[in-house]
Parts: C-alpha cells; structure tokens; sequence
C-alpha cells in the first residue's frame, strides 16, 4: 500500500521553477566570473570520514560539537555528511598530490552541505554552497584581487547595498597572548554571557566575539580588540591589505569582532553582508587557512578562500531582478484531430532546433482549453494545426497579444523560425 502524507524532513526542502532559474543564473554569473580569474572546477564527495572534519574544522567548534550528520556505516567507520567545503578540497589537494600534477593552484566547487541547525530564514540543514580555494600563495595581493572578484561578480549578479566587513585574527605567533588576555576579561564579566559563551570561554574564547545573543553582545563590545594585539608580521599583512582594498577603490569597514566559526583561519577573515535577510544577513565568508594543508597531511604551504551561500543569495537578489525569472514558453502548439500528431512533432522539432521554445499539452483538449492553456503560460504565439493544415502542408500562427494570425507554408519555416530569432 502507498505510503500516504510523506513530507520533506525539517529544515530541507524542494526548489520549483521559476526559482531554479535564478539559482542557475547564480551559478553562471560566478562561473564566468571564475574563468576570468583563473579558477578551475573541483568536485568532492558528499561525506568524508568524520575525523577530516574533526581536525580541519576544530572540535571545540559549534560544526563539530553540535551540527554534524554523523553516521556509522556497515563496515563501523564514522561517516558525515560534509558541513562545509575547504576540508574536502584540502583532503583532496593532499591525497592526489594536486600541488605537483596541476598548474592550477586556483580551484571552485558548487553543491550541497549539511548541519543540523535551527531553519530559519536563509538557514536551511541542507544548503547549498559556492566557494573557491587558493592554496600556495601567501600574499595580500591575492586576497586583494581574490575580493576584487568578488565585487565583480556580486555587481554582475545586480547587487549595489552590501558590506565588506575585513578583520586580521592574527597567527600562531600573535593569537596565544591575545586568547590569555580575552579569556580574563571574559571571565570578569562571565555572569552576564549566555550559557553557550560561558563554555566558550575556555574550549574557544575567540567564538564568544562572533555570538549574535543582545545579551552578550554589551560585554562583547567592551573586549580587547585582536588587532592591538598583532606581532608584526601581522600587521605589516593587515596594513598591505587595507591599503591595496582602498588603491583598488574596494569599500570596506573593520570589524574586529569579525572571527567567523572554524578553527582553520588566521589573519584575514571576511565577510559580505546585506541588508535585507534579518540575523542571517551575511551572504558570503571567508579568509586565509594557512597550516591547515600542512594539518592534514599535506605541505607547509598557504591557503585562502570563501564560500557563499546560495540559498541567502537567491533571497537577498532584488525583487526586480526575480521577477524576471519567470519564464514562458514563446509559442503555443494546439493540434485538432486524429491524424495531425506526426505532422505536430514535426513542426515541434523545427522549432526547438532553432533554439525556440514551444510547448504543447497531450491530453486530449478542446480549441478553447488549448487557448486557455497558452494564455495561463503567459505564451506570446500559438501554433495551429488541424487536418486542413496537415493536408495542405501549412501552419496558422496566432499573435496572443495582437489578435492577428498569418499562414505559413510548410516549406517558408525556417525563413519565419530565422526571422523570430532576430525578433528575440
């Protein structure tokens, strides 16, 4: 018996037209831009043994601790479902070598990820990500022009409010005396810090300056600042940086409270962030890994990345631009009749082979409900054909908008489907 009122799970969910064609544009628009830039395709698997993330990501992370799809598979290795994308790419950078067999230091991946969180507004346990990894080149100038795209293509994709927020959280060198000095002033001020900030305090006290809660937010603001606190080599990174964003006339604001959530970052971190998304109102994130390849398994060498996230993205895309996304087909086949299909399939194929939409329906309809069919589809013409047409080796094309209609020969076709072309 069929399983009956079967649901999507919470915090998942299903994507229709016309809204996948705005993901697609997405997804176009940041690949293109990709190209220009040097970035070339990476594909990972969608689960990876749990310790990859346990090491790259951090333990004492919320990822790690908290929101993990983790699983024992049938021969008792722990599984999960991967929560984010720089792990896998640096898992794979490593184990094939890629530093030595590819040219291309520069590399992009687009698809899903998964963690257990609370849905909400741009937050979905499912979701869906585009981000990009640069591995072997330490320099600000290429988190310069790594940001310079990033612009290019957010003003491609038609977005003109956002915020560049940049911050430096310094390095294994620096980051020790600064975490000393944070974890005394948070635990003066304990009492006032929400449960999840107190446990932070001594498993990852950098954390506590990223929560969200109103609650922490008063003590938060009055802690030390991570970038008094920079060795030089630090600074002299963070100082090269924002000048190269500002003689790239690149708008940005400093935020020291600026941390992000995984354990792999030093120095730069970023973020994008617009205005109309509510509490989840960063678009896109990220910063430099440097240690992590060496971490695991591979190099001593440098990494810098983001991702952005798709879903934030297809909601934060002004309304303007959505509604352009509803596509309708150009033309409307209606046929009459017991012998006009094959002809009907005929005309359909010369169509699609000049690039033109044109869509029909099967089900046994009258000349009224086909009509009614093309106006519900928004279609611009509708293609007649009855067994007057099928034996006299003609089409009627009728203009929806204007009312009128023409008869075209079988055989003058292609000179009217060449002449539509030009028109769109």
């Amino acid at each position: 018996m069929a399983a009956k009122g079967i649901k999507c799970v919470k915090g998942v969910r299903d994507i229709f037209p016309p809204e996948i064609d705005i993901w697609k544009f997405i997804e176009n628009i940041w690949e293109e831009t990709f190209s220009l830039y040097g970035f070339k395709e990476i594909r990972v698997p969608i689960f990876e043994y749990t310790n990859l993330f346990q090491r790259g990501i951090g333990e004492s992370t919320d990822i790690v601790e908290k929101e993990m799809y983790t699983f024992t598979d049938k021969s008792g290795n722990s599984i999960t479902l991967r929560p984010e994308g720089t792990a896998s790419v640096v898992r794979a950078y490593v184990e094939h070598n890629l530093n030595k067999e590819s040219p291309f230091n520069k590399f992009y991946y687009i698809g899903p990820m998964f963690r257990y969180e609370r849905p909400q507004k741009g937050r979905y346990r499912q979701f869906y990500q585009i981000g990009v990894e640069v591995f072997d080149d330490n320099s600000p100038e290429i988190e310069v022009e790594t940001l310079e795209m990033v612009n290019f293509a957010l003003k491609k994709l038609g977005f003109s409010k956002y915020e560049l927020n940049v911050n430096s959280i310094g390095c294994p060198e620096c980051r020790p005396n600064f975490i000393k000095i944070l974890k005394e002033k948070l635990n003066e001020n304990k009492e006032k810090l929400c449960d999840d900030c107190k446990r932070r305090i001594d498993t990852n006290p950098l954390r506590v300056l990223d929560c969200k809660k109103e609650s922490c937010k008063t003590v938060i603001n009055e802690m030390p600042k991570i970038t008094e606190y920079l060795c030089e080599d630090c600074k002299k990174h963070h100082l090269r940086l924002l000048k190269l964003l500002k003689g790239r006339k690149i708008n940005y604001v400093e935020n020291p409270l600026l941390v992000r959530g995984l354990d792999y970052y030093v120095r730069t971190t970023f973020e994008v962030v617009v205005e109309n998304l509510g509490a989840q109102n960063a678009i896109l994130g990220g910063g430099r890994y440097d240690g992590l390849v060496k971490e695991l398994g591979g190099p001593d060498i440098s990494g810098f990345g983001f991702a952005l996230g798709l879903d934030r993205m297809v909601i934060a895309l002004n309304e303007n631009i959505k509604n352009s996304f509803q596509k309708n087909p150009d033309f409307y086949l209606a046929y009459f009749g017991e012998n006009v299909i094959d002809y009907s399939f005929s005309i359909l194929e010369k169509f699609r082979e000049k690039g033109i939409s044109v869509y029909t329906n099967f089900k046994g309809r009258s000349f009224k409900s086909h009509l009614r069919l093309a106006n519900r589809l928004n279609s611009k013409f509708v293609i007649l054909i009855g067994e007057d047409e099928v034996k006299n080796n003609k089409i009627i094309v009728k203009n929806m908008k204007e009312g009128t209609q023409r008869e075209i020969k079988f055989d003058d076709l292609n000179s009217f489907l060449d002449e539509i072309s030009k028109e769109n």
